[in-house]
């Protein structure tokens, strides 16, 4: 079995969707230019690309993949649309690990694009044959676990089921912004961002180099003056502060086998070294990823202490919590850089952007071994152990 090794990785800022600096274009776009950066960044001639698996959720079901690679002039490579909703770009490396390990490929690209700003609104036709809004439901809507509302299956769900206060969660959220600027001032994602010449609302062009979500001064106190989204609920937690917003961006990985690397004299930045997929209920959403790193780290026979960083994506701030109160995970190792509530959460560009920023992480910290997990919507959840080489 060959070793699947990254040998770039890249993503574009994460904007605002519908008002940020990547409003006025779509996931296409965003695609583009994190794959073009990637190829460039690896210096591996697109004649050597064999396929690229882009994870997109919200984008109407195209294969973003196939599009990007004929605009990038690589008529010659098919593409892979993968969906696992919020743990897409995760599904994506492993789909191309997968590929690589079983022999079938030497050489890929992978990673998700999102445009939140730019989603389709779906319809179907009505037993009256009149077209009607059609709900892209990631499982049967229950009135305990909504379809539609992820700050219940996701947020209120599990800090009911664990016990965690609106304090407990405003507590990370303002430790998650917290850690975002510090990141951006100390140019930790100076490595993994790429500028981005961007088209305007007003007409003109911008160059987007930042991350736009995270917020300064944010506090605990300041937090705790935002009005809950459930007031219906008893003891709510979920507010907007302590939640992922709504963002563009994409992500994207060179990865290929470990024998096209040495004959290529490619340097290896890490390899992912095992990973782990799970489903609970999905009244239990947000508590997917404990066993989703349970799997990964026993496949990668590893132990909760030989993990140097983790990131637990803050789709709501309960599910890191959670997760390491669970797992009995040091909180001072996770979310190191921020997560969903701070430097946001672009649905399937956000496992690929994961990986990207672990392994510049990793890199940083001088130390071999990363996890990255999140919860996905209808009781999904996904880890991966990345080894820096």
């Amino acid at each position: 079995m060959s070793r699947a090794v990254i040998v770039a990785g890249v993503r574009t800022p994460i904007t605002k969707a519908r008002k940020g600096k990547f409003a006025a274009v779509d996931a296409r776009f965003l695609a583009e230019k994190a794959i073009g950066a990637a190829l460039v960044r690896s210096r591996i001639p697109t004649h050597d690309i064999e396929d690229i698996v882009l994870a997109e959720s919200l984008q109407g079901g195209s294969v973003i993949a196939r599009y990007a690679a004929v605009n990038l002039g690589m008529s010659q490579v098919p593409g892979l649309a993968v969906n696992r909703h919020c743990a897409g770009g995760l599904g994506a490396v492993q789909t191309a690990v997968s590929f690589i390990r079983a022999g079938a490929n030497d050489v890929l690209i992978a990673g998700g694009t999102e445009s939140m700003s730019s989603m389709p609104v779906l319809f179907k036709p009505g037993a009256d044959g009149q077209l009607q809004p059609w709900p892209n439901l990631t499982h049967p809507d229950r009135q305990d676990a909504p379809a539609m509302d992820m700050s219940i299956t996701v947020g209120e769900n599990t800090a009911k089921t664990m016990g965690l206060t609106r304090r407990d969660v405003d507590e990370w959220a303002a430790y998650s912004q917290g850690r975002a600027i510090y990141a951006i001032d100390n140019g930790h994602f100076d490595a993994e961002i790429i500028g981005v010449e961007a088209p305007q609302l007003d007409g003109s062009l911008a160059t987007v180099t930042l991350d736009e979500q995270p917020r300064r001064g944010t506090t605990v106190e300041s937090l705790g003056e935002l009005k809950v989204l459930h007031p219906e609920i008893e003891n709510p937690t979920v507010t907007a502060g302590n939640a992922a917003g709504l963002n563009d961006a994409a992500a994207a990985l060179m990865i290929v086998s470990e024998e096209y690397a040495a004959a290529h004299g490619l340097t290896p930045l890490g390899t992912v070294r095992e990973w782990g997929v799970s489903a609970v209920d999905p009244y239990d959403t947000g508590l997917a990823p404990i066993p989703a790193i349970e799997k990964a780290l026993a496949k990668s026979k590893l132990g909760i202490g030989d993990i140097a960083s983790w990131e637990i994506n803050e789709a709501f701030c309960a599910v890191p919590v959670a997760a390491t109160r669970k797992l009995g995970i040091d909180p001072s190792l996770v979310n190191v850089n921020g997560s969903g509530a701070s430097i946001g959460h672009p649905i399937a560009a956000t496992g690929a952007r994961m990986v990207v920023t672990m392994l510049n992480e990793l890199k940083r910290q001088d130390a071999q071994f990363g996890v990255v997990s999140m919860c996905a919507g209808g009781g999904m959840g996904s880890a991966l152990v990345v080894e820096r080489l």
